[in-house]
């Protein structure tokens, strides 16, 4: 990725005193740029998933602000509440940045992800959910480990293969 764009994002939200003010400056950012303001990707609206309320904000906040594959038992991540601010832009920018971006299929839904490279800090992924008229932020996360970079460029490389090869899906399963 070149330097330019990763300038372009905002500042990390490092955490600062307690936890309690620290997760209430990364919801103010979070509903500055996904409730107060209108999103659109590709042109169509970008939504979030407000219930069930998670400490009374909506699911997509906790969503991509905690890790874990158990729903109920997800933790917070520090890496994912520090870019909180980076997810918009990711999401608004990712063509013009021309970033990886392909369609995957995960368990009969239809999902895009968007994924920022980055020199000398992890990388960064958004996945939006297509609904039929509109998307639906899912979730946004780092990329730490090279196994996970491996997975998703070779999902990326799958996608732009059966992209080119006629009579095949566009997306991986």
């Amino acid at each position: 990725m070149n330097n330019t764009i990763r300038e372009k994002l905002p500042d990390l939200i490092e955490l600062e005193g307690d936890w309690q003010n620290y997760i209430k400056k990364v919801y103010a950012i979070f509903k500055k740029d996904f409730i107060d303001r209108k999103l659109l990707y590709n042109g169509l609206h970008v939504g979030m998933k407000k219930h069930p309320l998670v400490d009374g904000k909506e699911y997509t906040f906790y969503h991509i602000t905690h890790e874990g594959n158990i729903e109920n038992e997800r933790t917070p991540d520090l890496r994912r509440c520090e870019r909180i601010g980076w997810a918009r832009p990711v999401i608004e920018n990712g063509n013009k940045w021309s970033l990886k971006i392909w369609t995957q299929k995960r368990n009969g839904k239809t999902r895009i992800c968007i994924w920022l490279e980055l020199e000398n800090e992890p990388d960064y992924i958004v996945i939006l959910d297509f609904r039929k008229t509109y998307y639906m932020l899912w979730t946004a996360f780092t990329l730490q480990y090279d196994h996970e970079k491996r997975k998703r460029e070779k999902e990326y490389q799958e996608y732009i293969k059966a992209k080119a090869e006629p009579g095949k899906p566009n997306s991986t399963s």
